[in-house]
């Protein structure tokens, strides 16, 4: 069970680390004036950054809700 969790934990850092990434360069791209024609690139980053954490945090609390299920129902069989 704890390897699960962990499992899920380390997804979900994945995406936080993703989400930081993306953020960091939409705002590098925004700030930098030798990058200001790919501004449009950088307003994307930035709006797609908060998608991906949304994402990130709804599978992961989807993925902790069924792994409390399933054990505690394995659990109970287990028991009977």
């Amino acid at each position: 069970m704890d390897r699960t969790r962990m499992a899920n934990e380390r997804t979900f850092l994945a995406y936080l680390r993703t989400f930081i990434v993306v953020l960091s360069s939409g705002v590098a791209i925004l700030r930098v004036e030798a990058l200001q024609d790919m501004i449009d690139l950088g307003i994307f980053l930035l709006a797609i950054a908060p998608i991906i954490f949304i994402i990130g945090l709804a599978r992961f609390l989807y993925v902790r809700r069924h792994i409390r299920k399933y054990y505690t129902t394995k659990i109970k069989v287990e028991e009977e």
